[in-house]
């Protein structure tokens, strides 16, 4: 039964802090396979989330996390999206904006729902091997 708060501890985690998410499964004793799955499918629900909402908090949100896609000096991350779309957006959203955010401002730019969805998900597979590996190795990820 403890395997079960161990696995939706890493999920609620990862689907706010996909960094910390696998060394939490790990510490809550969870084979690190386990752990990054859960930290993956938290994180990936997160931007599916993102498109649950109504418009008026879609609106909202973006509204607090300050992201203005057609702002004069835009964010870092709204310029990669301009110059490398989508897949970008996707690898860059686990250690910069995380998926709530991505989601919103892949929508506010007009891309589709589905490709975003598929982009947030498939973009963090690679964070998620590198910082399982580095856990794996005993790498200490935060502070």
């Amino acid at each position: 039964m403890y395997w079960v708060f161990a696995c939706a501890s890493t999920f609620g985690t990862g689907f706010l802090y996909l960094i910390g998410a696998i060394p939490a499964g790990k510490a809550l004793g969870l084979p690190l396979w386990l752990a990054a799955l859960c930290a993956w499918l938290g994180y990936s629900s997160g931007g599916l989330a993102a498109f649950i909402l109504s418009a008026e908090k879609q609106a909202w949100l973006m509204g607090k996390l300050k992201i203005d896609p057609h702002a004069e000096h835009p964010h870092f991350i709204v310029r990669v999206w301009r110059r490398f779309g989508l897949p970008a957006l996707g690898l860059l959203a686990p250690v910069t904006i995380g998926p709530q955010a991505g989601a919103l401002l892949a929508m506010a730019l007009g891309a589709r729902k589905w490709p975003v969805i598929a982009a947030i998900s498939l973009g963090a597979l690679p964070a998620v091997v590198i910082f399982a590996s580095l856990v794996a190795l005993g790498v200490k990820l935060t502070k």
